[in-house]
């Protein structure tokens, strides 16, 4: 029966220790794709070993999901893990099932509030945008809005648009356009918006757990460090970075007091300070190490059962 409170006290580990270890790391910035994934490893982790405690607990408490759980497995198997009913194995089952209940309807609610508020940029475009006779809806990607506020975003959905502003094409010079546009579709292609999006759906379902917390202010910043990284290998880090400028200057980022858009000048210097990015193996090393994070709750589950079949 210690397997469920191990699986609970690796994912408190887990969620203590990885954002820590993470913060302090010093190749985030260098390689925020991998800080992307090693990040998904961690929370993935975490999820991971909620499940399976949830599983062996409930398996503990109620011998129909015992059967279940161990209808092929041989009698050793069955008794390695030494399940019976607790005190504690029912409640334990009952609460992470209700948080998984839980992180479901979260997701499900942040994915309709994102529909919703892209349902009304689009009818917000077609007021500000009408379509010229005979064009059909959807048909180009770019779309320019009369506005005196240099701004441009990447709106996704089936058929994506980048949106750009008038001020904004007044401000770009030369090659800035396109690596405004390069960085826009770089958060397209990697789909960046459902990270997002699960992020937030996990931090607002369960705002007292800090790795969650970590995990979404993360994504925020990191999902622009690599769309940043996208345009400067095709346009350069000075165009990418003069583009931010232009972009922001008017908005008082680059001010003494903080602003909602603080990150943009770290995001400058980052590109300005041009730091070498790690070599082909360190960055299949990190890949490799954090993978293994979502593998030792499985380990762990596995290894009563593999000791029996030894």
């Amino acid at each position: 029966m210690m397997v469920p409170v191990a699986l609970l006290l690796l994912a408190a580990l887990t969620a203590v220790v990885a954002p820590r270890l993470l913060a302090r790391a010093d190749w985030v910035e260098r390689e925020p794709v991998v800080a992307l994934w090693a990040w998904q490893c961690v929370v993935a982790g975490v999820l991971l070993c909620c499940a399976l405690s949830m599983t062996f607990s409930a398996a503990s408490a109620w011998q129909a999901v015992r059967g279940h759980l161990f209808a092929p497995a041989p009698r050793g198997v069955v008794e390695a893990y030494a399940l019976g009913p607790t005190p504690w194995a029912a409640v334990t089952a009952v609460a992470l099932a209700c948080g998984g209940v839980w992180t479901a309807a979260m997701l499900t609610r942040e994915i309709a509030r994102a529909r919703t508020r892209r349902t009304k940029r689009r009818a917000e475009l077609v007021v500000r945008a009408p379509l010229l006779p005979g064009e059909e809806p959807g048909a180009d990607r770019l779309v320019v809005l009369e506005g005196e506020r240099p701004d441009a975003w990447w709106l996704p959905g089936a058929a994506p648009q980048l949106v750009i502003t008038t001020a904004a094409l007044r401000r770009l010079k030369g090659r800035q356009l396109d690596a405004v546009l390069a960085h826009e579709q770089g958060h397209a292609q990697a789909r960046h918006d459902w990270l997002l999006h699960c992020s937030g759906a996990l931090a607002a379902g369960f705002p007292q757990v800090p790795v969650f917390a970590a995990f979404r202010d993360e994504m925020h910043r990191i999902v622009e460090l690599a769309a940043d990284d996208v345009a400067s290998r095709r346009f350069g880090r000075l165009t990418i970075a003069l583009a931010l400028v232009e972009l922001n200057e008017e908005r008082g980022v680059f001010g003494p007091c903080p602003t909602p858009q603080a990150h943009v000048p770290q995001r400058v210097h980052r590109l300005l300070s041009a730091r070498p990015r790690l070599t082909a193996g360190r960055r299949l090393r990190l890949t490799a190490a954090a993978a293994l994070v979502p593998v030792v709750p499985l380990l762990v589950a596995f290894v009563p059962a593999l000791r029996a079949l030894g």
